[in-house]
């Protein structure tokens, strides 16, 4: 009986701290087809503004890191790196789509520059941990960046060889691989974070990585 208390006890806890739990399920009015990122944007200007594609975890938690930055003018959960057109949640959750739980980045290089957009994204996950955040294991939580240019493949490149030196005790994991496809996720994804603060997850993991990225940049914080 003792054992059988410990690994219900075990389970309940691994499910407070998963990305993908009971509490998540949308209501059927609230889900919308998955759409490319073109698409999404189509009809809004972004002038004089730059992009980055961000993977490190549940995207819960690195969009609403970058939210609360300034400079940063949109942060988009979505899927890359996958072989699968308009991939749901549930596939990429079940791993058979190859895309990462990703963020689109649209910001103002006048205001925050790639590297520090870099700096940011390895302070608010684990870049070590292969495939995993915490008890969130699978590729589609990898660290991965999808650099959209030279300049962002040489940015990328010479932030993880100087961190690597210098702040991880573990080896950066991170796979760097040229930009092809973004997907935005289901309606209900987007500023989830900020719009259930009470949820387990966001509560028990998300903030704490959020709040993180905030202290480490209160000069930043809009």
């Amino acid at each position: 009986m003792k054992a059988f208390l410990i690994s219900c006890i075990a389970m309940l806890v691994l499910q407070s701290q998963s990305c993908e739990t009971n509490d998540t399920k949308p209501d059927a009015e609230k889900v919308n087809e998955v759409v490319d990122i073109n698409t999404y944007l189509s009809g809004k200007s972004f002038d004089g503004m730059e992009r980055a594609v961000v993977a490190g975890g549940c995207f819960w938690c690195v969009e609403a890191a970058f939210q609360q930055i300034k400079g940063v003018e949109e942060s988009i959960s979505g899927y890359s790196g996958g072989h699968v057109k308009n991939p749901s949640y549930k596939a990429v959750c079940d791993e058979t789509t190859g895309h990462a739980e990703a963020v689109y980045l649209i910001y103002d290089p006048q205001v925050i520059d790639f590297a520090t957009i870099l700096d940011i994204f390895f302070t608010a996950h684990d870049p070590t941990t292969l495939n995993r955040q915490g008890n969130d294991v699978g590729e589609s939580y990898r660290s991965h960046l999808f650099y959209l240019n030279d300049d962002q493949k040489k940015v990328i490149d010479a932030k993880i060889s100087e961190l690597n030196e210098s702040t991880f005790d573990g080896k950066i994991v991170t796979q760097v691989d040229p930009y092809e496809e973004f997907w935005v996720a289901e309606a209900y994804h987007q500023d989830y974070y900020w719009i259930n603060p009470n949820q387990s997850y966001v509560y028990n993991v998300s903030r704490k990585k959020v709040e993180k990225v905030a202290d480490k940049f209160k000069d930043r914080l809009k």
